[in-house]
C-alpha cells in the first residue's frame, strides 16, 4: 500500500467505514493517478544508478547536495565573428548547492549557483554568473496539489546566442527575476492544471570597440503568463488535451525607440501517449498569435505545436526527437520578435553503467517581425559523461554551430566548434 494515501484510509476507518471502502477509495485513487503515469521505459539519463548517484547530507528533513565543476573550454571563433575568426580558452568554475526535502507529503527544494569564467586570451569574455531560487508543491488532498516556485539570476547572453549582438565589446549582462504560481486537479479520467508565471529583464547596456553605447533599456520587459490545460484520459496509455496559453509582454518606453511591447494567444490540442515499453511520447498543434502594440510591427501569427517523442530500442538506448515552434523575443534591433521553429534529435547510450554516450543534432530558423531577415542555424555534438564513483566524474564533449543569415537586413553568419573537458565533485 502507497504510504502517501494511508491518512485518507485511515480517516475513513475512524468514522466508520469499512476497510472494504478504504480498500476501494484507495483503489480508485490510484487508477487516476496511473491513468497519466508514461513510466513503462526509463531513458538513459532518468536511470537511477544507486552506486553512482550522490548520497548528500542528511539535514533533518533535508538532503544536502554540494557540487562543484570545473571546466577548459576551447572555442575556435569565441567573438562568434564571420571573418577574422579568434580562438580563445575559458576556464570555468561552477559550484552550487542545492537542499530538498524528504518529506511523505509535500516537497521543498531551494538551489544556489555561480558560474566564473576566466578567459585566458580575451579579458572583455571574462563572466561571473549566479542564480538563487526555491520551489515547492502543496499537496492538498490526493490529486490536488499546488505548486509555486522563485528565482533570481544574473547572466549573460552568450555570443551565439540567436540575435546577439555582434558589435558588443563584452557580452550583454543582464538580471532576470521569475515567479510562478501552479494548481492541478485529477479525479477520473480527468485531469485540470493551470499556471500563472511572471518574468522581469533588466539589461545593461553594452559598449562597442569605439566606446559607443549600445542600448539596451529597449529590451528591459515584464513578460506575465497564463496556462490552463485539461487532459482526458482515454486508457492507462493515452490521454487527449486542450491547453490555451495567454501572455503579456509589456516592455519599458524608452525615447527615440520603437516599442516593443505586445500580447499573444496559444491555442494547442493533442495526445500524450505510450506505447508500451517501446515509444511514449507528445503531440501538439494548434494557432499561435501576437498583436504589437505599435503599428510599425506586423503581428505574427500561424500554426504552432511541440512534438516530444522518445523511443527506447534497448534498455541501453534513449532516442528522443523534439520539435516546436513559438514566438520568441530578441536583441535584434529593428524587430520586435521571431518566429522561431526549432528541431532536434539526441541519442544517448549506457555503453557501461558509468559511462553515457551522447548524439545530438539541431536545427533552428528565426524569422524576424518588422525586417526582412531569417536566421538560420545548425547545430550537432557528441558528449561522453565518465563516473568514477558516486563523488567523482568526468564529462568532454565537442559542439559545432553554424549560423546563416539571409534577407534585406542580414545578420551575422559564422562557425563556432567548442571542445570542452570538464572535471565533477559531488556529495
Amino acid at each position: 500500500m502507497r504510504r502517501d494515501i494511508l491518512p485518507a484510509a485511515a480517516s475513513l476507518l475512524v468514522f466508520g467505514a469499512t476497510e472494504a471502502s478504504a480498500q476501494s477509495l484507495i483503489s480508485a485513487q490510484d487508477r487516476t493517478a496511473a491513468l497519466f503515469v508514461r513510466d513503462r521505459a526509463v531513458a538513459v539519463r532518468d536511470r537511477p544508478q544507486p552506486a553512482y548517484d550522490a548520497l548528500g547530507i542528511r539535514t533533518g528533513g533535508f538532503r544536502v547536495f554540494p557540487k562543484l565543476q570545473f571546466d577548459i573550454v576551447q572555442d575556435d571563433n569565441v567573438f562568434a565573428a564571420d571573418d577574422d575568426r579568434q580562438a580563445a580558452t575559458t576556464l570555468r568554475l561552477r559550484p552550487e548547492i542545492a537542499a530538498k526535502s524528504n518529506w511523505s507529503r509535500h516537497a521543498l527544494q531551494a538551489q544556489a549557483r555561480t558560474q566564473i569564467g576566466r578567459n585566458l586570451d580575451f579579458d572583455s569574455e571574462n563572466i561571473i554568473d549566479w542564480n538563487l531560487g526555491g520551489a515547492g508543491r502543496l499537496d492538498v488532498v490526493r490529486g490536488s496539489s499546488i505548486t509555486f516556485a522563485a528565482d533570481y539570476a544574473h547572466d549573460h547572453e552568450a555570443r551565439t546566442a540567436a540575435g546577439a549582438d555582434p558589435t558588443a565589446r563584452r557580452p550583454i549582462a543582464f538580471d532576470l527575476a521569475s515567479a510562478s504560481l501552479g494548481a492541478e486537479r485529477a479525479s477520473g479520467r480527468l485531469r485540470v492544471s493551470a499556471r500563472a508565471a511572471v518574468h522581469r529583464y533588466d539589461y545593461r547596456d553594452g559598449f562597442s570597440e569605439t566606446g559607443a553605447v549600445i542600448e539596451q533599456d529597449d529590451r528591459d520587459r515584464t513578460l506575465f503568463t497564463l496556462t490552463g490545460r485539461a487532459d482526458y484520459a482515454l486508457s492507462p496509455a493515452t490521454a487527449i488535451f486542450l491547453q490555451v496559453v495567454n501572455d503579456d509582454r509589456d516592455y519599458d518606453r524608452i525615447a527615440g525607440r520603437p516599442l516593443r511591447t505586445s500580447s499573444g494567444h496559444q491555442t494547442l490540442a493533442g495526445v500524450d501517449f505510450e506505447l508500451g515499453a517501446l515509444v511514449r511520447g507528445e503531440i501538439a498543434a494548434g494557432y499561435i498569435r501576437q498583436d504589437f502594440e505599435d503599428a510599425a510591427f506586423g503581428d505574427l501569427d500561424g500554426v504552432g505545436g511541440r512534438v516530444k517523442l522518445s523511443w527506447f530500442p534497448t534498455q541501453l538506448t534513449t532516442v528522443t526527437a523534439a520539435a516546436a515552434r513559438t514566438v520568441e523575443d530578441t536583441g535584434v534591433i529593428g524587430a520586435a520578435g521571431a518566429l522561431r521553429t526549432d528541431l532536434s534529435l539526441t541519442v544517448d547510450h549506457e555503453l557501461l553503467r558509468n559511462l553515457i554516450l551522447t548524439a545530438q543534432a539541431t536545427y533552428a530558423d528565426d524569422a524576424y517581425n518588422g525586417l526582412a531577415r531569417t536566421d538560420t542555424r545548425f547545430g550537432a555534438g557528441v558528449s561522453a559523461a565518465y563516473r568514477i564513483n558516486r563523488r567523482y566524474g568526468f564529462t568532454a564533449g565537442l559542439t559545432w554551430l553554424d549560423q546563416s543569415s539571409s534577407g534585406a537586413t542580414q545578420g551575422p553568419s559564422y562557425r563556432s566548434t567548442r571542445f570542452y573537458v570538464a572535471t565533477v565533485a559531488q556529495f
